[in-house]
């Protein structure tokens, strides 16, 4: 597994890989661990990475290493993962979320959005997500340009949130997910598998920061030969 500059550290990637399936119930509460060498054959990482991953998720209350039988999952209610809300899965389930940037810029909001935030003006951020390795869905961001006057793209890692939460001390705390069709836009790079105009899942996000305001309004094209929308509910 290979590093691109502004990535999470590898060893906190699989962390959060991890993570996420438990709060998606793919790994439930008491599962055993496939042996540390297979996993990490699996994976494409050292053992010694994995098991700094695992640590973690040790330290966190989320795994249970039994000297001479295995890890064994121990699911909470809250892991605290900087994934938690991220909703987009394989076809055949869980992936490594990734991103890169395409452009950042601060702009006059649309008027095609729905209302959110003090400023007139927001920053736009476009990414092409990935899921271990895949794109699987385009993403445009505008987040309103009261926290911030300038973002610099090198201080973006692959998680806006963990950034919201470092840099500008803003905690998104809930969101709505609109789901529908849209056409994948103008923009779009050729790495991209549907081509520009295609019809494609869509889903709009509006984020609200821990004081209960509209923090951003989120757009997302999902190539939906690769990935889908997934929401579990306990």
């Amino acid at each position: 597994m290979s590093q691109s500059p502004g990535s999470l550290p590898i060893y906190v990637q699989i962390t959060e890989l991890l993570v996420r399936d438990i709060a998606a119930g793919r790994l439930i509460d008491g599962e055993k661990l496939p042996p540390e060498r297979d996993m990490a054959e699996e994976l494409g990482i050292a053992v010694g990475t994995l098991r700094k991953a695992l640590a973690e998720l040790q330290n966190r209350g989320l795994l249970e290493r039994v000297q001479g039988s295995g890890n064994y999952v121990r699911a909470i209610s809250d892991p605290k993962s900087v994934y938690a809300m991220f909703r987009l899965e394989l076809l055949n389930g869980g992936g490594l979320p990734t991103a890169e940037i395409l452009s950042i810029d601060r702009l006059p909001k649309p008027t095609e959005l729905p209302a959110f935030g003090s400023s007139e003006f927001a920053h736009r951020i476009r990414r092409i997500r990935r899921l271990s390795g895949k794109p699987a869905a385009l993403e445009e961001i505008w987040l309103d340009g009261s926290y911030v006057e300038t973002i610099d793209p090198e201080e973006v890692s692959e998680s806006l949130y963990l950034y919201y939460r470092t840099r500008l001390s803003l905690w998104i705390a809930r969101a709505e997910d609109q789901i529908g069709l849209d056409h994948v836009p103008d923009w779009a790079p050729a790495i991209f598998n549907q081509p520009i105009g295609a019809p494609v899942t869509h889903i709009q996000r509006i984020s609200l920061d821990q004081e209960g305001t509209r923090a951003e309004v989120s757009r997302t094209w999902l190539d939906h030969s690769i990935a889908r929308y997934v929401s579990r509910l306990k």
